[in-house]
């Protein structure tokens, strides 16, 4: 998998692929390449690197139309040229690029090879060139007709995007459980994986669901079946701009979409709240109040932050809600053939809302009857297609690997849900209406958090030298200790465990030493005194301790403090998890990491 772009139209192909995958950098990836038709056959470029790599290696006159390119992550062979996108027959006039797993690749390998196939690369891409090639030997006489006859043979997750030279007025593309759409421009067409890569030539795009393949040439496209069905769909818009997926005069996204969140969650809000009836209004949930007060239980599934931010969600319906609530993994939850009970709502979360582990506990969710709501950033999403309603973040494009606004607008999310839920049950108006003030006062308050930026630099710095970090926290703190791990994990390569405060002497405190600093999270709440303690056990094995606090500690329990300012005790963790968030960035500036591309990972995760 990463990153899929592809243009039909009159206009050279080679700039805008390349300008469309600098705009899918931020999936994270390890190659690059691109294909253009020419006047005299298939063109491809490809290399081991960044985009940068990649038109930096392109001769000046690779000019053609249409063309494909793609970003990858290793999942089949190293990050080599030979293993990058796209991949061609032995002709060289098939190219093809694709995100997703052909499980069946192995034995289709075999039989091209004693077929007489000779294979390039280590790729299980490189089958479906092969596959398409194959197929025009055996009559095919259409481009489409040869995509439909080398993916009935297939097996496994894909969006792909093939290329023919002698058929220079075409792409076909196809989708099965990996994200393709459509941009519909004048004259001109584009596909893409993420709709980043398209925000700077259309606002009008088509998402291809499962099991379904799409023509494009420049004056329109045609979506149709594996068995050649024509399918209806219709255009949506999207409401990114051009300027949200730009890094404007920031050093990297990641620090600009931290400090976008004042306005991120300000986002999240409008609209929401009801101070009428104190309470939040969310519409899109598809519940009628009948319906929601037959709730008896709440499950939410997501990956890695949008796990944690679960966690949170979980603890806010409780109590608030006074409904019974856990949060799990998304990756785990289809696998132990979970009971599925009528009166449970279960809560899909996932930023790009094409998370393929979410996705498939949400289609196993409902073909044993659940009821599915989701929590998603990317409008027209899979996933937000998939479910049977949910809340849209608006938190605009995120950029960098790591998650930062997302994160703190899907809290705000179960806020919402939270209280919706708390008011229609026992959740009383001053109750309602004190939450409401909190979450208003949030904005400024994370606006000033931020503005201690240079102090919370000059602790990061010295956190950086660490060779691992223990974070802890209480109750609500715990999943913010599990986030802000996280975060210092993925963009600084220093190693980092969370535990909850209470477990700490149940054998993780055979770690602390001086050598190991603790980063604690300590909220003035009814469990402050609980915390000190943890903190003095900690500086008696000569533990070095960073405190996040309302107020600055003594210097017996902490070696440094980052003061945030006070909200209500069920929204303090929105505002604890900024700190983290600066630490883990200032972290990996001061080690020189990429910030914004950390290794081995991807934003998008469409490959299980």
């Amino acid at each position: 998998m990463c990153g899929i772009v592809g243009y039909v139209g009159s206009q050279d192909a080679a700039p805008i692929l390349i300008e469309g995958l600098g705009r899918l950098e931020y999936r994270g990836y390890d190659s690059a390449g691109v294909a253009v038709a020419s006047r005299g056959g298939l063109k491809v470029r490809k290399v081991s690197g960044r985009v940068a790599d990649l038109a930096a290696d392109l001769p000046a006159r690779f000019k053609g139309s249409p063309g494909i390119g793609h970003t990858r992550w290793a999942t089949h062979g190293e990050p080599t040229p030979e293993n990058a996108h796209p991949h061609t027959d032995m002709a060289g006039r098939i190219a093809v690029v694709h995100n997703g797993i052909i499980e069946n690749a192995d034995e289709l390998r075999a039989k091209l090879v004693a077929d007489g196939v000779e294979f390039t690369s280590q790729t299980d891409t490189e089958t479906v060139a092969h596959l398409v090639a194959a197929a025009f030997a055996d009559g095919a006489t259409t481009l489409e007709e040869a995509v439909r006859a080398a993916l009935r043979q297939v097996v496994g997750a894909y969006g792909l995007a093939v290329l023919d030279a002698e058929h220079p007025d075409r792409l076909v593309v196809a989708r099965n459980g990996s994200p393709v759409l459509l941009g519909i421009g004048e004259k001109e067409m584009f596909v893409a994986s993420d709709v980043a890569a398209l925000v700077g030539y259309t606002r009008q795009v088509v998402y291809l669901d499962d099991g379904e393949l799409a023509t494009l040439t420049a004056t329109g496209y045609r979506t149709f079946t594996l068995d050649d069905r024509s399918t209806a769909k219709s255009p949506s818009t999207i409401d990114w701009d051009v300027v949200g997926a730009e890094i404007g005069d920031n050093a990297h996204f990641l620090i600009k979409e931290i400090n976008e969140q004042p306005r991120t969650i300000a986002r999240a809000l409008s609209g929401r709240l009801d101070e009428r009836f104190d309470t939040a209004h969310l519409g899109g949930l598809n519940l009628t109040v009948r319906e929601a007060r037959e709730i008896k239980r709440v499950k939410i599934l997501g990956c890695g932050s949008a796990c944690y931010a679960g966690e949170l969600g979980a603890q806010l319906i409780e109590d608030l809600a006074r409904v019974p609530a856990s949060a799990e993994p998304a990756s785990e939850f289809r696998y132990r053939n979970p009971v599925v009970e009528p009166d449970t709502l279960y809560v899909a979360v996932s930023q790009s809302g094409e998370t393929i582990d979410t996705l498939a506990a949400v289609q196993e969710l409902q073909r044993k009857g659940g009821r599915v709501i989701g929590i998603v950033n990317v409008v027209g999403s899979t996933i937000a297609r998939q479910v049977d309603g949910g809340i849209y973040l608006h938190a605009g494009p995120e950029m960098s690997v790591a998650a930062t606004k997302s994160f703190t607008s899907t809290v705000v999310a179960f806020v919402l849900l939270a209280l919706h839920f708390g008011r229609m049950r026992d959740l009383s108006p001053s109750d309602g209406r004190r939450i409401i003030t909190g979450l208003q006062r949030l904005p400024d308050q994370v606006s000033e958090i931020l503005q201690n930026e240079a102090h919370i630099a000059e602790i990061a710095k010295e956190l950086a030298q660490a060779s691992s970090v223990m974070y802890v926290g209480r109750r609500r703190g715990w999943p913010v200790a599990r986030e802000g791990a996280q975060k210092l994990k993925e963009v600084s390569y220093v190693h980092a465990e969370a535990y909850p405060s209470a477990e700490l002497k149940h054998g993780p405190l055979a770690l602390i030493s001086p050598e190991m600093p603790t980063v604690a999270l300590v909220p003035d709440d009814e469990l402050l005194d609980k915390n000190t303690s943890t903190l003095s056990e900690i500086k008696a094995r000569k533990g070095p301790v960073i405190a996040v606090a309302h107020r600055e500690l003594p210097t017996e329990l902490a070696d440094r403090t980052i003061v945030v300012p006070r909200n209500e005790p069920e929204l303090d963790p929105i505002l604890l998890s900024i700190p983290l968030q600066l630490l883990a960035y200032h972290a990996a500036v001061a080690l020189d990491r990429d910030v914004d591309k950390p290794r081995n990972l991807a934003k998008s995760v469409t490959v299980e």
